[in-house]
This record gives structure tokens, C-alpha cells and sequence, in this order.
């Protein structure tokens, strides 16, 4: 490890993974560019160069590409990634307040926190870790994109859980839209060729937080309220450690959710983003959603946490625990490095490589975001006719560049008119991406599910002990928001008969 150590400390490698890391940070920082796509298209940089200096730079992008999602959610209220989502919710609320800058310095903090947490857990458990993500089979993977879907929907409506559901749900359907994965029979596409392929889910993210905020502004003869200076960006001392609790309980939620194959950092932002809610004292809660530190902290240690523990059954089964994972093994083949069981063998040494580089690029990554967020929020406090004109073609080309299609860029259009009129009738647009990102999970796990589940008895099913579970979290999610809107439809209630009097 120290070997490791000395090695990733060399000037070279230090340039490189500095390099990559603010590269990650300026592209996770653009709307609708997500860190899948920065680990997909820089991939291409990464092939002239060494072994050891690809790992260090595609590492670096991976860890600064999470973050840069929540600079642009704080500022301009567009989540860079799709699990910087909680993020907006709260920090553009602090940004409207005047206090942007601890919002995103609570989330540089966050992230800083998340990565170590992620690292330093699956180091030292590597054996509980790796058994408990295998306990994860089809019945389990579907639940648990259920319960993503589910609790993003919950929280993002407040009293009103059932839109937020109504939207969850929606988001499936359109991610349905094309060739069935198990049968190759089309679904939904009503002869158009372009929709066998299905929906791009970039084009909907863009479309739904991009382009509808470009519709919602735009009209306004008053500018966005984009913070000229976000002021003090390091946050005290004494309110770091005011959330140190909820940063571990964070991080393991996040590490852990990781290191299960496919459930990617949306899933442990949103998981850590309603436990943290739950958890939270009675001042602390009455914040949430209204632009709380601590739901910050819980979203963005959890997504910077889900690293680590990706790189857990992507290096050791050859899995990747989530799409920019795959990208990672993409990048790692390109050199001549086969992941899986026999790695330590065919490598000597490359673990501890891969984990000195991810504790590397996460201190300057640290560094990086303090001096890239003053040049960014110049650029997002531009004049409206400058800065709507700059983030329209960033918006066309993250739909486009993905498939290198132009119906993608239409779908992007669409959604936007979309996701205006949702605006309109208030229903939140956060649960339709998740939706859209997570349904391929919910409709190949499941089918896959009933394959296995057909013809055996229920106590089979109810064997399943991880999966029995899941199903009790995802009832009691449902029965928390239907208990809400019964007290929430009380107090209207209430208030109306009072007001009659």
C-alpha cells in the first residue's frame, strides 16, 4: 500500500489526476452531462497514455464529475448528475437566501467526507461487504429500484405523496418506450424506428431540469436570482461537526449501496436523503426541502461514497456497480487489464494502485472545487440574454451526443414542454428521471424474478430473507406518505371548517 502510495505521489500522476479531476468537476458542473457520459467520452484521452496514468486520470474524473453535479444545482437550480437532485432541492433553496456559498462549500465538505467514508469502509471490510452485495439476486435488485423510485417520489411532493408516485411512475413508462430486453418485442413505439432503441434518459434529465428551466426563465423580465458572490465558501468547523453523525450513517448507506451491482449513486443519494430525514430532529426537519445543511450532507456524502463501493464488484467480479463503472472497466481494458476474480493475480498490487489514486484524487478534488466554484458562479451570473443563449447548445449537445442523434435532441424538446406543464399543476419532475433511470432495473430484475418464482411456493419467495426485507421498507414507504396525505387532507380540512366559522 505504501508502494501504492509513493507511486500516485509522483509529479506526473499528480498532474494528471489533478487534471482529470477538474476536468470531471467543470463537466459534472455543465447541465445534463453526467458522469457516465464524462467516464464514456474522455475514455478517449486515457488510450495513449501509460497503465498507471489512465487509472490515476479516469479515477480523477470519475471522483470530481460527481461533485461538479451539485454546482449547478445549487446556482442555477439544474442538477449537474441525476443524484445531484436532493442536492438542488435544498441548495438552490440556500442559494435564493443569499448562502450559496456555504451550500456549496457543506458540499464540498460532503463529498470530501463521502469519498473517505467509502474507501475506508470497503478496505476494512471488503468480506461483509462483498457477501452482502451478493445477496442481491433479481427479486432484491427490482425492490430496490422500486424503493428508489418510490422515496423520490415520497419526498419530492411533500404533503402530496401521490404526485409524486403519479411521477415515478410515469418515468417508467417512458423508459419501457422500445425493444423488449428478454423478447426483442417492441413496446410502445407505435412503428417509429427511432423508438425501438427507447428513450434516452440524458434527453429526458436535460429536457425535464434544462429546457424547462430555460421555458420558466426566459419569459421573465426579472432575472434568475443567481448569486453575484456566494461569499464564505469553507464552512465552520462547528457546523461540519454539527452533521458528523449524519456523514457515517451517510457514507455506509452509500458504500454499501455501491457495492451492489447496478444500484448506482441516484439510488444511494435518495436512500440517504429520506433516512436522513428520518432521523433528523424536529428544527432540522422542518428544513428539509426548504434548503436544509444536513439533507446536503446526507445527499452528497452518500453519492461520493457510492464510489468506492462500486469499484468493489467492478475490480473483484468483473460487475460494474454502476454505468460509469462500466465505463471505468472500458477504460482499464483499453490498457490491457482484464477485471475479476484472478486480478490480484494477473495484477499484483493494482488494488491498493486503484484505492491510493481514489484517496488522491479525493484531496484534490477538494482543492480543485474551492478554486473552480468563484469562475462558475461568474459564469451561471452572467446576463440572462448571455448565459440562456451559452446553456442552450450545452443542453442540445448533451441530449445529442450521447446517441449522436437529432430525435434525441426532439425528445429533449418534448420533455421540456413537458416537465412546464407538470410545473404548472405542481408535480415534482426529480421522480420521472429516476423513473426513466431506474426502470430497466425494475423490468428485467422482475421478469427475470417471475421467471424463477413461477411454479414455487410462496414460502420460497418468503425465504428470500434480504428481499422480505425490502418489501417491508417498501410497504412502510408507501404507508408513511399515505399516512401523510391523510393528516395533510385533516388540516385542510380543519382549516376550512375554521375559516367557515
Amino acid at each position: 500500500m505504501i508502494d501504492a502510495f509513493l507511486q500516485v505521489l509522483s509529479p506526473w500522476l499528480l498532474i494528471m489526476a489533478f487534471a482529470g479531476v477538474s476536468l470531471g468537476i467543470v463537466w459534472g458542473a455543465l447541465p445534463g452531462l453526467s458522469t457516465t457520459m464524462a467516464m464514456a467520452l474522455l475514455i478517449g484521452l486515457s488510450t495513449g497514455m501509460a497503465q498507471d496514468t489512465a487509472i490515476v486520470f479516469m479515477l480523477g474524473v470519475y471522483t470530481g464529475s460527481v461533485f461538479g453535479g451539485a454546482i449547478s444545482a445549487v446556482l442555477i437550480n439544474i442538477p449537474g448528475t441525476p443524484d445531484a437532485v436532493p442536492t438542488m432541492i435544498e441548495g438552490n433553496a440556500l442559494a435564493r437566501r443569499g448562502e450559496g456559498g456555504q451550500a456549496l462549500g457543506m458540499a464540498i465538505a460532503g463529498s470530501f467526507v463521502g469519498n473517505w467514508v467509502g474507501i475506508l469502509l470497503l478496505v476494512a471490510f471488503i468480506p461483509l461487504v462483498l457477501s452482502f452485495a451478493l445477496q442481491f439476486r433479481s427479486w432484491e435488485m427490482a425492490l430496490l429500484a422500486m424503493i428508489g423510485i418510490s422515496i423520490c417520489g415520497s419526498m419530492a411532493c411533500g404533503a402530496m405523496p401521490l404526485k409524486g408516485w403519479i411521477a415515478g411512475w410515469l418515468g417508467i413508462i417512458v423508459a419501457l418506450v422500445g425493444l423488449d430486453p428478454i423478447h426483442g418485442v417492441p413496446r410502445f413505439a407505435y412503428g417509429v424506428p427511432e423508438l425501438m432503441d427507447g428513450v434516452n434518459y440524458v434527453a429526458v434529465l436535460v429536457g425535464l431540469f434544462g429546457m424547462t428551466e430555460l421555458f420558466r426563465v426566459l419569459p421573465r423580465k426579472q432575472q434568475q436570482a443567481v448569486p453575484q458572490s456566494v461569499g464564505r465558501v469553507i464552512p465552520p468547523l462547528g457546523k461540519l461537526m454539527r452533521y458528523s453523525v449524519a456523514a457515517v450513517r451517510s457514507g455506509v448507506i452509500g458504500a454499501v449501496t455501491g457495492a451492489i451491482p447496478g444500484a448506482g449513486a441516484n439510488v444511494a443519494s435518495f436512500l440517504s436523503y429520506d433516512i436522513g430525514r428520518r432521523c433528523a430532529g424536529p428544527e432540522e426537519k422542518a428544513m428539509w426541502g426548504k434548503g436544509s445543511y444536513e439533507a446536503i450532507v446526507c445527499a452528497e456524502v452518500a453519492n461520493n461514497a457510492n464510489i468506492g463501493g462500486s469499484m468493489l464488484p467492478t475490480l473483484t467480479l468483473g460487475i460494474p456497480g454502476n454505468a460509469a463503472a462500466a465505463a471505468l472497466i472500458a477504460a482499464l481494458a483499453l490498457n490491457n487489464i482484464v477485471v475479476g476474480p484472478t486480478i490480484e493475480v494477473d495484477h499484483p498490487g493494482l488494488i491498493y494502485f486503484i484505492y491510493a489514486s481514489l484517496i488522491v484524487a479525493n484531496l484534490l478534488m477538494y482543492v480543485a472545487a474551492i478554486g473552480l466554484i468563484k469562475p462558475c458562479v461568474r459564469l451561471f451570473s452572467l446576463p440572462r440574454g448571455v448565459l440562456m443563449p451559452l446553456i442552450l447548445p450545452i443542453c442540445v449537445i448533451g441530449a445529442y451526443s450521447v446517441r449522436l442523434s437529432m430525435f434525441d435532441v426532439w425528445i429533449m424538446f418534448a420533455s421540456g414542454l413537458f416537465g412546464l406543464a407538470l410545473r404548472h399543476f405542481r408535480f415534482p419532475v426529480a421522480p420521472i428521471v429516476l423513473g426513466v433511470i431506474l426502470a430497466p432495473m425494475v423490468d428485467e430484475n422482475l421478469r427475470r424474478a417471475l421467471l424463477v418464482f413461477e411454479g414455487r411456493p410462496f414460502s420460497f419467495v418468503a425465504s428470500q430473507w434480504v428481499g422480505t426485507v425490502l418489501v417491508v421498507v417498501l410497504v412502510a414507504i408507501f404507508a408513511e406518505g399515505i399516512l401523510r396525505l391523510v393528516r395533510g387532507s385533516r388540516v385542510k380540512t380543519g382549516k376550512a371548517a375554521h375559516g367557515t366559522r
